[in-house]
Formats: C-alpha cells, sequence, structure tokens
C-alpha cells in the first residue's frame, strides 16, 4: 500500500470493545444525528419481495457470545470516502476522474484509469456536513456488520497539502463517536511513503491530538493504541523515542502494535517496546495456507509472536488488484479470504485488521460498492462472528453468495492499456466462477454459466461449487427437494473484449438486491 492511495440492518451484532475504555480527552455530546438527506439505502434491507424484518444473512448472531478480546476492525484509508465532492453519481470525481482512463488529466491511462470499483454511490446530501455525514453512516454499516472499530491509515499531519484528507482523518473520530460510542478507532501512522519522513516530535504531536478523542482506541488500563504500518521504516529505538515523547510531552501512554511488511526479523527487537505484532500478510491462496506447520507458516508465525508475550492482530483480506501499480494477486475467488480467516481463528489472534474497509486503489474493499453491494460486508458478519465466539454460526437461512470476474484474466482490452497487471506470484491465475452457499439442509445448487450448467451437491452448512468461466451471463439456482430455495444472478455479464482490464472479483448474494 501506498501513502498516495493508500447492518442498523437485520444483523445487530454487538461492537462492545471487551475491556476497553474511552480514553482520556474532552468528550463530545453523546447524540445520534438525524438526516433528512440521507440515502434509502445508507443501511442495510431486507430482500425485496421478503417481510421487512427478514435478514438477508445466512445466520443470526446472539449478542454476548464473544469471547472476551477478540476483536475486529477494519483498515480505512481516507481519500476513498462515499463521496469526494458531494456531486451526482455519474459526474462525481469518481465516475469524472478516479474510473476513466482519461481522468485526473490523463496521468493514469497507460494503466486504464487510476480505479475500477468505487463506494456503493448515493444521491447529493443538502447538509453542509456532508462529508461527517457520509462517515458517520461508514460507522453504522461496520458496527453492524460486527466490526468493532476501523484502523485509520494516517498519510496525511497538519501541513502537508491534502487538507481533504486531512479533515477525514479528524472527522471519522468524530463521526464515530456521534454514531456509536462503542465503535473504536486504531491509529495507524502510515510511515511507507512522507510520513517516513516526518520528525518523533511532529508524529507524537498529530497521534497525541488524535488520541484525544473520545473515538480513539485506548486499553482498559489508559493506554493509546498505536499502530504504525510499514514499522520497519524506522528502528525500534525510534519507536521507543515516540513512545517516551508521547508519555513526557504529551502524557500519553503508548500500546504499540506495529505492523511490518515482514515481521520475522523484528519480533525480537521490537518486543520489549510493543504490546502486540501484525504483518500485512499475503492476498492469495498460496501465500495463506492454514494448515501448513513448517516453522515459516502463518500460524507458527503467530505462535511465534504470542511466544514474545505479545498479542498477534491477523490480516485478513479477500482480494487485491492494483491497476497503477501493475500487479494482481490471484485470490480465487473467497478461498483467499476463507483462509486467512481459518489462520486468525487457528492461530488465536486476539484482532483481526479487515485489509481493507475501503481501498479501492488496491482493489481491496469490502464496504458496499458498486461491484459487489453488500456480498463482501455479509461474509464478514459471518466469519467476524465465527471468530469473535469461537463456534462457526449455524446456518438457518438459505443464502447463496456469487463471485467471478467478468472477463478472462488474459483478456484483451479494447482500451490501448500500455501497462496491463501482471500476478504477482503464489497462486496461479484462473477463470472460475464460484458459488458459496449456505444451506440449512442438504439440496443441490446449478451454476449457469454463459451456455454452460454445472451442478453441485450441497450439505447443510457452507459448501463451495465452482465452474470454468464462461462468456455471457452467470447465475446460480439452490434447488431443494424440487423447490428453488435461492438464488443469484449477477448483473454483470462476461466478455472477452472488456473496455479496460478490471481482475477483481465481483459479488452478488442471493440475499439483497445486486446493488
Amino acid at each position: 500500500m501506498s501513502t498516495a492511495r493508500r447492518v442498523v440492518g437485520a444483523l445487530a451484532v454487538a461492537a462492545l470493545l471487551a475491556g476497553c475504555s474511552t480514553g482520556p480527552g474532552p468528550g463530545s455530546p453523546n447524540f445520534h444525528r438525524s438526516d433528512a438527506t440521507r440515502p434509502a439505502d445508507s443501511f442495510p434491507s431486507a430482500t425485496p419481495g421478503l417481510p421487512s424484518s427478514a435478514s438477508p444473512l445466512p445466520f443470526d448472531a446472539v449478542p454476548g457470545t464473544e469471547r472476551p478480546g477478540r476483536l475486529v476492525f477494519a483498515h480505512y484509508l481516507p481519500p476513498f470516502t462515499v463521496s469526494i465532492d458531494n456531486a451526482p453519481p455519474d459526474s462525481d470525481y469518481y465516475a469524472r476522474e478516479y474510473l476513466r482512463p482519461e481522468g485526473e488529466g490523463g496521468k493514469f491511462a497507460a494503466y486504464g484509469g487510476y480505479l475500477r470499483d468505487r463506494p456503493l454511490p448515493r444521491a447529493p446530501r443538502e447538509s453542509a456536513d456532508w462529508q461527517l455525514l457520509d462517515l458517520e453512516d461508514e460507522v453504522r454499516q461496520a458496527s453492524a456488520a460486527g466490526i468493532d472499530g476501523f484502523v485509520l491509515d494516517l498519510v496525511e499531519t497538519p501541513g502537508d497539502p491534502d487538507t481533504r484528507v486531512l479533515s477525514v482523518q479528524s472527522q471519522l473520530l468524530d463521526a464515530a463517536h456521534l454514531a456509536d460510542p462503542s465503535f473504536r478507532i486504531m491509529l495507524m501512522p502510515d510511515v511507507s511513503g512522507g510520513m517516513r519522513d516526518k520528525s518523533v516530535d511532529t508524529l507524537a504531536s498529530y497521534v497525541a491530538g488524535l488520541g484525544r478523542s473520545p473515538a480513539a482506541f485506548h486499553l482498559s488500563d489508559g493506554r493509546l493504541v498505536v499502530s504504525p504500518f510499514n514499522a520497519e521504516s524506522h528502528s525500534a529505538q525510534w519507536w521507543g523515542q515516540f513512545e517516551s515523547v508521547m508519555a513526557s510531552t504529551y502524557g500519553t501512554t503508548v500500546a504499540l502494535v506495529p505492523l511490518f511488511q515482514d515481521e520475522r526479523d523484528h519480533v525480537a527487537d521490537f518486543a520489549p517496546i510493543s504490546y502486540g505484532i501484525s504483518t500485512w500478510g499475503s492476498r492469495n491462496p498460496a501465500g495463506n495456507p492454514p494448515n501448513a506447520t513448517s516453522p515459516d507458516s502463518p500460524v507458527a508465525r503467530a505462535d511465534a509472536v504470542h511466544g514474545a508475550g505479545l498479542l498477534w492482530m491477523q490480516t485478513v483480506a479477500l482480494q487485491d488488484e492494483r491497476p497503477a501499480q501493475s500487479i494482481y494477486d490471484e485470490a480465487a475467488n473467497t478461498t483467499n479470504f476463507r483462509q486467512s480467516w481459518q489462520i486468525a481463528r487457528d492461530s488465536h489472534a486476539e484482532w483481526v485488521q479487515l485489509a481493507t474497509w475501503n481501498d479501492y486503489a488496491e482493489g481491496t474493499a469490502l464496504a458496499p460498492s458498486e461491484h459487489h453491494g453488500w456480498s463482501f460486508l455479509d461474509l464478514t458478519s459471518y466469519y467476524a462472528t465465527w471468530f469473535k465466539t469461537g463456534v462457526e454460526p449455524t446456518v438457518i437461512r438459505d443464502v447463496v453468495y456469487l463471485t467471478h470476474r467478468m472477463q478472462p484474466f488474459d483478456a484483451t482490452p479494447t482500451y490501448p492499456e500500455t501497462s496491463l497487471m501482471r500476478p504477482r506470484g503464489g497462486t496461479a491465475p484462473r477463470d472460475t466462477v464460484e458459488a458459496l452457499v449456505f444451506a440449512t439442509a442438504p439440496g443441490t445448487v446449478t451454476l449457469h454459466v454463459g451456455a454452460t450448467t454445472t451442478d453441485c451437491h450441497v450439505r447443510e452448512g457452507t459448501t463451495v461449487c465452482t465452474a470454468p468461466l464462461a462468456l455471457g451471463s452467470v447465475s446460480a439456482v439452490l434447488v431443494r427437494d424440487g423447490v428453488t430455495v435461492a438464488s443469484a444472478s449477477s448483473p454483470f455479464a462476461v466478455t472477452s473484449s472488456p473496455p479496460v482490464q478490471d481482475l477483481q472479483y465481483v459479488g452478488v448474494s442471493s440475499g439483497r438486491a445486486a446493488r
């Protein structure tokens, strides 16, 4: 990740942070804002045709069953808010600049444009504080999905040029406190780029100021959690000085949870100054083998951190495609997502960081979007509940999640891109449609892909059914005793001549409308 980019619905998962306090700092009025301009789709809705009380999810959460200390956070990237300019969706900054190959003066034309997906659009808001209201909505969406807080990627400090991003960084803390006082913001100074050049004093001053917000994530003993991204950019001694300045100058004791690109060479040096450790992790199944037992396996690496007496924060991701960096990972539909959640469970991770809530430049977003609707966030609810409770949720509703690409991985775009994405290693590229089926009882799921059909037996619980990608429409039908109990039709046809190269997996759920 680079510094330049870097449901109140049917499910009401308890988002209380076990063992956490609001921490020091001035309080803000504890109220929930009403907004007449809030769009109807800001919150999850029941499936059309079903009673309004019907959940779109395959399970019901049971509040109070979470294990103490098991927390799920989602990485939040300030540049990619729901709206950038409060303009109509067909002419806003995403539409006219980020998603067009010629956008932003053509500086991303070689890559076919900067982004391939965007947050789920909304109509312009009349309120002057529309940005704050958008952030409040995102907090509610995440909280209702069972996410305990955002990991706020700090890419700007006062005096840096992008004042919009700077305002988002501070407003997200305000929004969290206003929308859900139990929702916490973990501060993550991003020292993978320009932030690396900030002095200890500059960084400490800014982080300490944000840390005074009631929404900033503090442990029960009052320590402010700070999780620097790409922590290896500075030595353990440098971070020790940061902790010292935070305490002596600002009266803030820090619980440091450094995140590394590869933590193995840093555990010994950082252990004396750290509360926990994390790593950014892999984005393809080959890099996330859940059953591997070698010393370098994901679970063994987490064990080594636990052996040093530290907390482990496991990174969980669904996919990764970066047009502007000309790379992508083969996520194998939802395989990488499911395997990284299994690693989180099997490694006894205390915390999970979802990578990411909204990084559309890296194609990792789980937030409601144009190309996967609510499907990825709904899947997150299921696996987050399993992680927090230690028990696989019981399937009480039949739901099918359908994922596929809109083009074969080797398709040639019609736009004259000169820098196409290439796989960066690990799992080999594949062209596959997947139905991840949650079933209340055995049945048969049929995948319709172009002119071909594939049948799979479905057991009670979860079943993965795959079929080769083919040109044309994609849909899935779950049948039991001759009756269709769930179906999902993708709004995205598969083509061999895409306008631009786009290797993300799109998603649709039988539990909700496609968008």
